[in-house]
């Protein structure tokens, strides 16, 4: 699909002269970036083949960060990038010297968590005349772990979710998606060839109902298992999703921090479980938040799309750099969390500990199928 209120870019960017490489960047503020990535590598998400990666790893493909550009880092092939770069493809023969329309490389992604996409970007930053002249993006869904030759198996049924699109060198390219199925490995194309410093795949994550109920207790909220953050009081440090990833945090901006309040508020994130839930114990952790950490938390629970928040955590003290646990006066049944520190600060996870009711257990089990799972 292709979306018109989405800024598209192509052609050529200027060669760098030099100062801050990203000054010229262009990019736009995509509608659904605020939505997980599907292919962050904390979820497990991996590039697992490309038919060519001679200039630079495909594994660059899902840094975390943004890539970076060294004008005098060379090596023995040339110029070092911080991206995927193939080779430049050539034709059969002096007659014929240019690549044939159907020429391309790939790349296959599997996704940390199977989900549905909702917007894709492919950033060339960096490459400024050696991206690609289009790209092209298909997904699948394959159970278990497929290998690259299961993958690329001629009975797999690849669905179209980007098609061949030109796009622009040193420019974020996004695309929205619609397409409400469930995938777990993506193919990304460059047609001829070329280079792509970043993929992004946004979207809700669709949880497998057997593995869910083959665990029994897990954590409602974690954004593997199909939580997600509905909204948050502030997002200026790091974003609020950081609290439902994956492990615990490493370093200070992997939680979520907010800035200094100046008034007698406080800040806080809403959650929706990952369907009804009966919840029994909660993890707040602090970790690597040592002078910035919240003071107190309380943590309240609503069941169903609206209605009252009810407390079941009082505000409670916080310590810096630490877990803290709390067995909660019986099973509490609920859709959705909420949880407010005060007055600010920050917290790196939080984790609801319980299992699916009958009703939500169903619930999932019938949007699975509706995604084709």
């Amino acid at each position: 699909m292709t979306d018109a209120s989405i800024p598209r870019f192509t052609g050529d960017a200027s060669p760098y002269g030099g100062g801050d490489p990203y000054a010229d960047h262009r990019t736009a503020d995509f509608p659904f970036t605020h939505l997980v990535d599907l292919a962050d590598r904390r979820l497990g998400a991996g590039v697992i083949a490309a038919n060519d990666e001679f200039f630079a790893e495909r594994e660059n493909l899902l840094k975390p960060e943004p890539a970076v550009f060294d004008p005098e880092h060379f090596g023995h092939k040339g110029k070092i990038m911080d991206g995927w770069e193939t080779r430049r493809r050539r034709g059969v023969s002096a007659a014929e010297p240019h690549p044939t329309a159907d020429d391309h490389d790939w790349a296959l992604v599997r996704l940390g968590a199977p989900g549905v996409i909702r917007g894709i970007v492919l950033d060339t930053a960096h490459f400024r005349g050696n991206y690609p002249q289009a790209v092209s993006v298909e997904a699948v869904a394959l159970p278990g772990s497929p290998s690259p030759e299961d993958l690329l198996a001629p009975d797999v049924k690849w669905t179209t979710l980007v098609p061949r699109t030109a796009v622009g060198g040193h420019a974020a390219n996004g695309f929205a998606v619609d397409a409400e199925q469930r995938f777990t490995h993506l193919r990304v194309n460059q047609h001829p060839d070329g280079g792509i410093a970043r993929l992004r795949v946004y979207g809700e994550v669709a949880p497998d109902p057997a593995w869910l109920a083959a665990l029994g207790t897990f954590d409602l909220a974690a954004l593997e298992n199909g939580g997600q953050v509905e909204d948050a009081s502030d997002r200026f440090y790091s974003p609020a999703t950081n609290t439902i990833q994956p492990g615990r945090s490493c370093k200070m901006d992997d939680g979520w921090e907010t800035r200094r309040r100046r008034d007698k508020g406080n800040d806080w994130i809403s959650y929706r479980l990952a369907a009804r839930s009966g919840i029994r114990a909660v993890e707040i952790d602090t970790a690597y938040l040592k002078g910035n950490s919240a003071g107190w938390a309380s943590l309240s629970v609503r069941d169903g799309e609206d209605g009252d928040w009810t407390e079941v955590l009082p505000r409670t003290r916080l310590q810096p750099d630490t877990n803290h646990r709390f067995v909660l006066d019986g099973t509490v049944r609920a859709t959705h969390v909420r949880i407010d520190i005060f007055p600010d600060g920050g917290i790196s996870r939080l984790r609801l500990y319980g299992s699916l009711t009958d009703e939500g257990a169903a619930a999932l089990a019938a949007r699975h199928r509706e995604l084709g799972g």
